[in-house]
């Protein structure tokens, strides 16, 4: 069995010592492609710590493809650079390393229940190429000019208005921050908090921003997420200045946190003196009940950092995203040396501000809510009657995904691999836990925005066929 023995490093989380000790090993070919890794109960006698740690160093390197884990079988080494064996290829496949177990099946076509995705056909091209020709027009003498690295102030001020108007968010356009994508804005935050390296977060929670929290040094406090979002009670005694949640529609769960916990989650932070990032990554859809505000907008202390994007009501592809800085952080911001990241194309910010002028964006907005209600709608009727009792839908209040807890005792990769022969291909989201987890019951994700009712249809047919034979 192989031994891994790693430095005691001043400062540094034990866990993150040891995810870059195996990574680097896996690199370099120390640890060769295939190879099988020690258990967790074997790595936590060889080097004396308690399993959380390992679990999460293990996490870890899940979530960036250097290991796979294999029901029953522990933990494979796997270096993207190097050939793999014929003999392994089921292991290995780059759909298992995203999670997903999808054999090699061509004759099938493919219907995909990616919850990333939106629906390309309501993007507005004509409309959108229009706004693009008459921003190079009137900004035609702004074009040798870089431009305000905080995002043009135009397109801040129409932000302002629209957040107030339709989420609740109090701001001034010196406060928010346009940026390239949710990274941009979580390397901000990372500045601003050095001083403070730790972070309570959802678990399970967004990987994507996790990853960027660790690569910037800080300790990530995973907090239990329950049917009302993030556990205010366990966040109380843990050591940390700042909390990560998406309220509106918790990522991946999709559950939504009450009125009541939002207020007692904002008088930890005023107690604690610690600061909320409020991802409202699809707070425009809500399908059941009423719209709740955002959680800015209940912050009467300045206690809450608001992040919002374009990407789930317009598109990804124009990587755009925005974040309102409570005026306390701005003035430390702007203190600092700190040089704000470059912000998108003033091209497409330009386009942007002509598209909200002219009201387009309204427009749009009412547009894709309805064509996404009517999807959320199906989705669930076709869930319904065709698996009756045998599936639990959950989260489907809001947001563009359902989870789904399938009443079986086969596994989780069982279910996803029977799927993908049938050539359906759905998500079980086990990167967005930091923690192993062991669940009584398979939970998957079906995202319904970028598939067609058609498609749909005859996913959850083919999903009913791979499926019925393991159904209890």
């Amino acid at each position: 069995m192989l031994e891994i023995l790693i430095k005691d490093e001043q400062n540094t989380p034990i866990y993150l010592t040891l995810y870059r000790h195996i990574r680097d090993a896996i690199r370099n070919g120390e640890i060769t492609n295939g190879m099988r890794l020690p258990s967790i109960r074997s790595l936590q006698m060889q080097l004396n710590i308690s399993k959380t740690p390992i679990e999460t160093a293990f996490q870890m390197l899940i979530a960036e493809g250097y290991v796979i884990s294999k029901p029953r079988s522990g933990f494979y080494a796997i270096n993207p650079h190097a050939a793999l064996p014929t003999k392994q290829c089921e292991l290995y496949t780059d759909q298992e390393i995203k999670g997903i177990s999808c054999p090699h099946i061509e004759s099938k076509p493919t219907i995909d229940f990616d919850p990333s995705a939106v629906d390309p056909h309501c993007f507005p091209i004509r409309t959108w190429n229009k706004m693009l020709k008459e921003a190079l027009e009137n900004f035609s003498m702004d074009i040798g000019k870089y431009g305000d690295l905080q995002g043009e102030f135009k397109l801040r001020a129409a932000l302002a208005d629209y957040l107030f108007n339709a989420r609740g968010v109090h701001c001034t356009p010196e406060q928010i921050i346009i940026g390239s994508g949710i990274t941009d804005s979580i390397r901000i935050i990372c500045h601003l908090f050095n001083d403070n390296s730790r972070i309570a977060f959802e678990e399970p929670g967004y990987n994507l921003v996790r990853k960027q929290f660790i690569m910037n040094g800080f300790e990530v406090l995973p907090i239990q997420v329950g049917e009302k979002g993030i556990s205010v009670n366990d966040i109380e005694g843990r050591p940390a200045k700042l909390a990560y949640i998406t309220p509106s529609h918790q990522f991946p769960t999709g559950c939504i946190m009450p009125f009541s916990e939002r207020e007692h989650f904002l008088k930890w932070a005023i107690n604690k003196d610690a600061f909320i990032i409020e991802d409202d990554y699809d707070g425009e859809f809500r399908y059941i009940g009423k719209p709740i505000p955002s959680l800015q907008s209940l912050d009467g202390y300045d206690r809450v950092i608001y992040i919002g994007t374009f990407s789930k009501v317009f598109t990804p592809a124009l990587r755009m995203n925005y974040m309102v800085l409570p005026q306390k952080l701005l003035k430390k911001l702007k203190e600092s040396s700190y040089e704000f990241t470059s912000a998108p194309s003033r091209i497409t910010q330009w386009a942007m501000i002509s598209f909200i002028e002219h009201g387009h964006w309204y427009r749009h907005i009412r547009r894709v809510r309805k064509l996404y209600r009517k999807k959320h709608h199906k989705l669930i009727e076709l869930i319904q009657n065709n698996f009756h009792d045998h599936i639990k839908i959950t989260g489907q209040n809001a947001g563009l995904h359902l989870q789904i807890t399938v009443n079986t005792n086969q596994s989780t990769e069982t279910l996803i691999k029977s799927a993908a022969e049938e050539g359906i291909i759905v998500y079980d989201f086990k990167n967005m836990w930091m923690t192993i987890r062991t669940e009584p019951f398979p939970r998957l994700y079906l995202g319904f925005a970028g598939v067609s009712e058609k498609d749909m249809e005859k996913g959850i047919e083919l999903l009913k066929r791979a499926w019925l034979p393991y159904l209890q």
